[in-house]
């Protein structure tokens, strides 16, 4: 049988790890992807063999943003898993998982905006931006919903103690 053919429910989930990067205003980096018109989406990936789920999010921050100026602030609880829809199984990953379960870390960027360049060497974003909290439902791409849900309900209050020292530091 061809991994185009596999059922999606016999293939196992991908390791992952995604990263909520927040500026000392709160914000949130996301980042348009190149390959999926209007597909935003905040910095994910794999874990390498023999690496933690905290040295992986590390590299993916400095593959994909092109930056490590951040330090970890919360992880999740327990890992997230989400399917892929069914057109994009068998295309992506070589076809070898059937969607991916990640660890999710809040972390708190230490640099400045010019620190950021999505011009990588493997470059997956073709543009990014500072958002709201209470708007990373809205951009992302629907299959992916139910796990930012989760991982948003989980830093909520990492988002509500970076808001109230933004609105501190402001004064």
């Amino acid at each position: 049988m061809s991994q185009s053919n596999t059922p999606s429910t016999s293939l196992p989930y991908r390791s992952g790890v995604g990263l909520m990067l927040f500026n000392p205003q709160g914000l949130v980096f996301t980042a348009r992807r190149i390959d999926t018109p209007d597909a935003w989406q905040m910095p994910q990936g794999g874990i390498d063999e023999g690496e933690t789920a905290r040295q992986a999010v590390l590299r993916e921050m400095k593959e994909e943003i092109g930056t490590d100026q951040a330090e970890i602030l919360a992880e999740t609880a327990d890992w997230i898993s989400y399917d892929l829809p069914a057109d994009l199984v068998g295309k992506v990953w070589k076809g070898r998982y059937r969607g991916q379960r990640q660890k999710w870390f809040a972390l708190r960027f230490t640099g400045r905006d010019c620190d950021i360049d999505i011009r990588t060497e493997h470059p997956e974003f073709d543009d990014w931006r500072w958002t709201r909290f209470d708007q990373l439902l809205e951009l992302i791409v629907p299959f992916k919903r139910d796990l930012y849900r989760a991982v948003v309900r989980e830093f909520t209050s990492v988002a509500r103690d970076l808001a109230v020292a933004a609105a501190l530091a402001a004064r």
